[in-house]
């Protein structure tokens, strides 16, 4: 004999969903303040990794210097006035710390009359050498570039449209061409060093127009870190507001006359297909 509160297996089943979802129509095991609390968790780990990665990154790379220098500078101070030889333990930074002292007494004893006698004649004998005289003439002439004081080696921070038209990238005004480059073309150029990511030291040397670079704001160190972190450090306008509205019409402005060139130039190349 059957009751009229009998159940077919499908409705059993079906049942049996809707006690799992909790009736409530929602995602399965969904809790809203346990999301909230994952996401505030999560925000907080990012946040820890960018105040503390920078420092630990720096902090490490400093050790990994430090180490360096003394490993290799520690061993070459005699025993008798090397304090590794009487304390339990290495002191860290001696070996940098040699370096720097040597390298001033280097510096003070050129700057003397004997000194500056003894420079010419090493550089004399240096610059004899077939292989040797060009290496160390462009190290010399690089670092007395780089070191001097108020170093302008990068002068200016500028946008250029390279590797083609319509892709700009950043580069540095070195200085202005001279001699046979400069001769050799009709129009003024400039030295331009246009750097690689993420190591700004290899790049590439351009001749380019003074008329076709524009000058940007930012300063040579800005420029720099967003090369260095491929764009991801972008350094703020700091024109004025007025001038930031006028740049981005002149860049609307530009950007419209291109495409009415690329349409009056598509009937030409159909006509010459033809």
């Amino acid at each position: 004999m059957t009751h009229g509160t009998d159940e077919t297996p499908e409705q059993n089943s079906g049942q049996h969903e809707q006690t799992s979802t909790g009736g409530s129509g929602g995602k399965p095991g969904g809790d809203p303040a346990r999301e909230r609390l994952g996401s505030r968790l999560r925000t907080y780990f990012l946040a820890g990794i960018l105040v503390t990665a920078p420092i630990t990154i720096t902090l490490y790379a400093a050790w990994i210097f430090v180490d360096f220098v003394d490993g290799k500078v520690t061993p070459l101070i005699p025993a008798p006035y090397n304090p590794s030889t009487y304390l339990p333990f290495d002191i860290p930074g001696l070996g940098l710390a040699v370096v720097a002292v040597v390298l001033t007494l280097i510096g003070w004893l050129t700057a003397g009359f004997m000194g500056r006698l003894f420079l010419r004649i090493s550089e004399r004998a240096l610059r004899r050498m077939p292989v040797i005289s060009g290496v160390y003439g462009t190290v010399k002439q690089i670092f007395e570039t780089v070191l001097k004081k108020q170093s302008n080696a990068f002068r200016e921070a500028v946008l250029v449209e390279y590797p083609r038209r319509g892709i700009w990238a950043i580069a540095f005004i070195t200085g202005r061409t001279e001699g046979e480059v400069q001769n050799t073309i009709e129009e003024e150029v400039i030295n331009i060093f246009i750097p690689t990511t993420p190591n700004p030291t290899s790049g590439f040397l351009l001749f380019v127009p003074k008329k076709e670079l524009i000058p940007l704001n930012m300063t040579v160190e800005e420029a720099i870190k967003m090369v260095i972190s491929g764009g991801i450090v972008t350094p703020p306008d700091h024109r004025p507001k007025k001038e930031q509205k006028i740049a981005r019409a002149s860049a609307a402005t530009y950007e419209d006359l291109d495409i009415l060139r690329e349409k009056d130039r598509a009937p030409v190349l159909v006509t010459k297909k033809k």
